[in-house]
């Protein structure tokens, strides 16, 4: 036979303990990074089915293969989620090719205003007649600058680039697949004007090739294409020696002293890439946020 266990009148609360004022704020904030990385995935699933959202024609895509639509929102997922992008930040793109990373920021960028730079004029054309008509906040800007695999006839050595955007003038930088087209001497030439542009506390967002023991290691089962050799002039590593800027890899831990030099360090841990035969990674390219020491 059981114990028979005492009944509470009904009109007696059962007692609580309180939940301490700060464990209560950390769960709402909680609630609402959830309720926001959940607003990003329901947004970029839209753009990837937006079918009334311009994209170029296949053949004058020269950003790399892919679906166009795919690539551009997987990013916008990753310059909000790993960079913390903002609905009214200050954006630049160095490097905009041919709008895949500016079509699905005009879905985002509510508030902000957004310049792309690139090298190649015919890019630069499609996006200023394509885009910046329905986003007069999307403006871009062709810059001749020399690349040997984009621009080999341009007039500005890479290493003496200046941009045209006036100091502290933005929030937020980004580089997809840049660094990959840049040497060494190159890569510290646009990170003192990317240190200049960038506000106290702003962020810069990065894909690349990061050389480390691991990626090293892991190249023997990562992509064929990518058989990268140590460039004799540079902590570089090269794919291709006849055309340098083809594929470019840089020594991890160089190019975040190179960075450090001009006063950006990462915000938070590298997010490596699957290029060099990783697995369960996010992204094919390593990807990689810093941030501009804010002011003493």
């Amino acid at each position: 036979m059981s114990t028979p266990q005492p009944i509470l009148p009904s009109s007696v609360p059962a007692q609580t303990t309180p939940v301490p004022a700060n464990q209560r704020v950390i769960k709402l904030l909680v609630r609402q990074d959830v309720r926001d990385a959940q607003r990003i995935d329901w947004l970029c699933e839209q753009i990837v089915r937006n079918r009334f959202m311009p994209v170029p024609p296949p053949e004058n895509v020269f950003v790399g293969d892919g679906d166009f639509r795919a690539i551009g929102a997987e990013f916008l997922k990753h310059f909000v989620k790993l960079g913390d992008l903002r609905p009214a930040d200050r954006v630049l793109e160095i490097g905009c090719g041919i709008g895949r990373m500016a079509l699905p920021l005009t879905q985002y960028l509510t508030d902000g205003t957004y310049d792309g730079m690139d090298v190649v004029p015919d890019g630069i054309a499609w996006c200023a007649r394509a885009i910046t008509p329905a986003y007069p906040a999307f403006r871009f800007h062709h810059m001749d600058v020399a690349n040997d695999l984009y621009n080999p006839q341009g007039r500005i050595e890479p290493t003496a680039v200046t941009l045209p955007f006036r100091d502290q003038g933005f929030d937020f930088v980004l580089l997809t697949s840049v660094l990959t087209h840049l040497q060494a001497a190159e890569a510290l030439a646009y990170a003192w004007e990317i240190s200049r542009l960038l506000r106290p506390g702003g962020r810069c967002f990065l894909s690349l090739f990061l050389m480390n023991d691991v990626a090293r290691e892991g190249l023997r089962g990562g992509d064929r294409r990518l058989a990268f050799d140590p460039d004799a002039e540079g902590p570089t590593w090269l794919a291709d020696p006849a055309i340098p800027s083809a594929a470019v890899a840089h020594d991890e831990a160089f190019l975040l002293d190179l960075f450090a030099s001009v006063g950006l360090k990462p915000a938070r841990p590298t997010v490596y890439g699957t290029w060099c035969g990783r697995t369960n990674a996010v992204s094919y390219q390593d990807l990689l946020v810093l941030e501009k020491a804010a002011l003493p």
